[in-house]
């Protein structure tokens, strides 16, 4: 494993809760919680998985992106949800302060000592997508989204889709899909405060489709995502 550097594993959309101080908010839109729109099926347990593979900290939460979206800066205008966008100023003043600062600050604190300790951090931000959307249907089982711009995001993500090409080439592996890397998120706002080579962000997206299916082929798929990464995150330099 020299070379690597350390783990760190982040998941932003991991459940549907909404803190009971908020439920009311919620009168007319209890359905969409249990949709993709309400959180990201899988993302946790693939996240899971991940840290427990790598012994990386896991930063995670459950609360439904609905309330607010953790993947959003402040500013952004999904950073609130239709339940949420026109309560007055103090309500979601208090939904940053309780859910949204505490759970950056999370991410920020794992990313300082991880950063402090290592020569060189990979951040994986575990996310789902749903398998059609505005009907259209999506054309893969995984996604790896990163920066073009930063090397090591780039060749990271070209070595872990070449690394499961070989041990799953029923997977369809496509990079910077369904969304581009380096849109708004987490991943983009921790590049904001580290270099390239100390830190690689990438943000994982599987099928919900493959999360549905679940039994064997999903845990196949977390499988070849743990292996593959083991292969990928060794640079070529020192593979």
């Amino acid at each position: 494993m020299h070379g690597i550097g350390a783990f760190v594993i982040t998941c932003e959309h991991g459940g549907n809760r909404v803190p009971a101080p908020y439920r009311p908010l919620f009168r007319d839109h209890l359905a969409l919680l249990d949709t993709h729109r309400g959180y990201d099926p899988g993302a946790l347990d693939m996240a899971r998985v991940l840290a427990r593979a790598f012994a990386a900290p896991l930063v995670a939460s459950t609360t439904s992106r609905l309330v607010v979206d953790l993947n959003r800066s402040i500013g952004h205008p999904g950073l609130y949800s239709d339940a949420t966008r026109d309560v007055p100023e103090p309500v979601r003043a208090r939904i940053l302060d309780r859910v949204y600062w505490p759970y950056r600050e999370r991410v920020a604190h794992a990313m300082h000592r991880a950063t402090t300790a290592n020569r060189r951090v990979i951040h994986i931000s575990s996310h789902s997508f749903t398998p059609s959307l505005d009907g259209v249907d999506r054309q893969a089982e995984v996604g790896l989204l990163y920066d073009p711009a930063r090397r090591g995001e780039r060749e990271l993500c070209a070595r872990w889709k070449a690394a499961l090409a070989k041990l799953a080439p029923q997977l369809r592996v496509r990079l910077n899909y369904p969304y581009a890397g380096k849109a708004d998120g987490v991943t983009k706002a921790m590049r904001g405060r580290y270099a390239p080579d100390a830190y690689v962000g990438v943000e994982l997206e599987i099928n919900q489709g493959v999360v549905r299916a679940a039994g064997p082929a999903l845990a196949a798929l977390h499988a070849a995502l743990v292996q593959s990464l083991r292969v990928a995150a060794v640079p070529a330099t020192t593979a």
